[in-house]
């Protein structure tokens, strides 16, 4: 008689902070896996917190009120299946991120993460104390599982060890944050370790998260490396999934496909404003609205993200703003549905030249003036924001971020931005993108909601007469080539130079990206979508003379 483990993957959206809230929705999960009679329910990394928590983890109550709604939780699973859980656990003085199992109405084991990623956007081993001692392994339905928790398998220390110790098949709970490589790098990684045989369950959480968006992508591996996909990315839910014990086999009538390029990269985009929005329970977003592409694809994945009666796209022109501009931020917003009007900013540009005119006497227009007009704008949108509460949404790129091609409490001024991980090229290939494809679970209309002329007029912040970006910057292309190398890369200026780059613009870009380091200290946040954004993964200082001589 072949002994079989029946669980039930969960694939939820926790909130950071909300323990009350992520225990409703453990309670949900566990209802459903007692009504279809499951013998165990898994829930991810730190679910009961939520993840990442970082620097709250550091606060003992928040600890405590997880480590109770945990034991809460455990009394319910009496005569009902197991658990595993993910919670901060305080013991004998150290702080663990651990994998909780109930059984039996009551806390019958406990897995405390070993491998503490430091990395990145990772900063777990300033909060956390990795575990210790002996690797538990659990008897489950006669089977013997192990645990590991998310960076624990990115190595090979920990799934070695458990299958030494006996574990016939492993359960991951994992907090592991989406980018664009990261499937290929998640089966990749694992690979080496599946050597051993020991067939692993991985269950993620999904949802934004600040500067991160989970996937999900919840699957299964088995003894000889056949993978079962039992839910997709960027949707919650739950899967039934069987373990039989004598063939090492997972079985499972779910089936799900994962996205891929331009889909997922726009899904993800959509999540994390959505989520960013919602947690923090704003009404709805607010943004400038320019003619330009990257207002109209943020325009975009906001409506998409909210629905079309949550977003409210204001343009804001003055005198060197170009009728097409008008025209084409009107037929934008209008394609999206969203709520749209105009406030000229042409009476405030007058009164401060009014009001600066004795000082500026005598002095030639230059960047302050333009500089004017955009914290004009800002001023405008956080007037709309404050008296009806909606977010602003600003909606520059990486490729201006980067070399500070963008006004400090002017069109840097916001709550989010959707773009920020987002070089400019990217962005005119999402935009061309949206326009043929309605991404799953997008709130949106299909078709062309980006007019054609916005993705193919030449790209101008219209601060001055016949502005355009490439008076300062050299061809997006050329420059995010030479911003992928300094950025992603951190690749040397000689590096750089040997793909065919002229050398004053290379040192130039390079100067400018180290100059406007203060500028992005101050930048709102966005998601992560690349292999190395701006925030959580590059810290450097601002005062900095190094140059790559």
């Amino acid at each position: 008689m072949s002994k079989n483990l029946n669980i039930l993957v969960a694939q939820l959206n926790p909130v950071v902070g909300d323990i009350n809230g992520n225990l409703t929705l453990a309670r949900e999960a566990y209802a459903e896996a007692a009504d279809k009679g499951v013998d165990l329910l898994v829930l991810s990394e730190l679910f009961i917190l939520g993840y990442p928590a970082e620097d709250l983890v550091l606060k003992p109550a928040a600890v405590d009120l997880s480590m109770r709604a945990v034991q809460e939780l455990a009394v319910e699973t009496s005569g009902g299946p197991a658990v595993i859980i993910g919670s901060p656990w305080l013991d004998g003085g150290k702080r663990h991120n651990s994998a909780v199992l109930l059984q039996h109405g009551k806390v019958a084991g406990r897995y405390d993460k070993r491998e503490l990623p430091n990395y990145g956007v990772f900063d777990e081993k300033r909060i956390f104390d990795p575990g210790e001692g002996p690797l538990p392994v659990f008897e489950l339905n006669g089977i013997q599982v192990g645990i590991a928790i998310c960076e624990d398998i990115w190595h090979p220390r920990v799934p070695s060890a458990l299958a030494e110790a006996g574990a016939e098949m492993l359960i991951v709970p994992n907090g592991s944050p989406w980018r664009r490589t990261v499937q290929v790098e998640r089966h990749t990684s694992f690979s080496a370790w599946t050597k051993t045989g020991v067939p692993y369950l991985f269950v993620n959480q999904v949802g934004g998260q600040d500067e991160l968006v989970f996937d999900g992508a919840s699957y299964a591996v088995d003894f000889d490396g056949t993978e079962h996909q039992l839910l997709g990315d960027f949707v919650t839910g739950t899967a039934l999934v069987t373990f039989d014990g004598e063939t090492h086999q997972f079985s499972s009538d779910a089936k799900a496909e994962l996205t891929s390029g331009w889909e997922a990269e726009y899904r993800a985009a959509v999540m994390a404003l959505g989520d960013y929005v919602n947690k923090n329970r704003f009404p709805g977003v607010v943004l400038g609205m320019s003619g330009g592409i990257d207002s109209a694809l943020t325009a975009a994945i906001a409506v998409d993200a909210l629905g079309a009666d949550r977003v409210w796209c204001v343009m804001l022109p003055s005198k060197y703003t170009s009728s097409d501009s008008l025209e084409d931020a009107k037929r934008c917003a209008e394609a999206l549905g969203a709520k749209y009007d105009t406030i000229n900013i042409r009476p405030g540009v007058d009164a401060l030249d009014e009001m600066l005119a004795e000082q500026f006497e005598g002095t030639t227009p230059d960047t302050t003036e333009e500089n004017i007009q955009s914290r004009l704008r800002a001023v405008t949108l956080m007037a709309l924001s404050n008296k009806f509460g909606h977010m602003v949404v600003t909606t520059g790129n990486k490729s201006e971020m980067a070399v500070g091609y963008a006004t400090l409490y002017g069109d840097m001024c916001g709550g989010y931005n959707a773009l920020k991980d987002f070089w400019k090229t990217e962005v005119f290939e999402l935009a061309r993108w949206r326009n043929t494809a309605l991404p799953k679970g997008a709130l949106g209309p299909g078709g062309e909601v980006i007019p054609m002329r916005i993705i193919t007029k030449p790209p101008s912040a219209e601060l001055r007469e016949d502005q355009k970006d490439q008076d300062s910057l050299p061809p997006y292309d050329v420059l995010d080539d030479i911003l992928r190398g300094l950025v992603e890369g951190e690749e040397d200026v000689d590096e750089i130079l040997a793909r065919g780059h002229d050398a004053s613009t290379v040192r130039r870009i390079e100067h400018l990206l180290y100059v406007a380091e203060y500028k992005r200290r101050q930048a709102p946040p966005g998601a992560k979508v690349g292999g190395k954004n701006f925030g959580r993964d590059r810290r450097y200082p601002i005062t900095n003379r190094f140059r790559d001589d």
